[in-house]
């Protein structure tokens, strides 16, 4: 079952196939966003804002958001949590 999270102003992207999250500071970082513009690889979520993260997914597509790679993270863990609750398979 697919699981989205919110990576700012209303856009979702399922948890699952990202591979990982990012800033765009990093001279690799703007390399691989480059070449994904290039190849039509590219989301751009920030909805004009500055881009903050930086998500790559498993079908190497390249998503920019405008929220900090640190929410983006606790989105996706908090949300692997609660499905974990919610089977049963929460060790704590």
């Amino acid at each position: 079952m697919a699981r989205f999270i919110n990576i700012g102003f209303g856009n979702m992207v399922n948890a699952d196939k990202v591979v990982v999250v990012v800033r765009p500071d990093a001279a690799p970082v703007k390399r691989m966003v480059q070449a994904a513009k290039e190849n039509g690889r590219i989301i751009d979520a920030t909805q004009g804002r500055r881009t903050k993260a930086v998500l790559m997914t498993e079908e190497s597509f390249v998503i920019l958001s405008a929220l900090q790679p640190d929410t983006i993270g606790r989105r996706i863990q908090s949300d692997d949590k609660t499905n974990l609750e919610a089977r049963g398979d929460l060790d704590e």
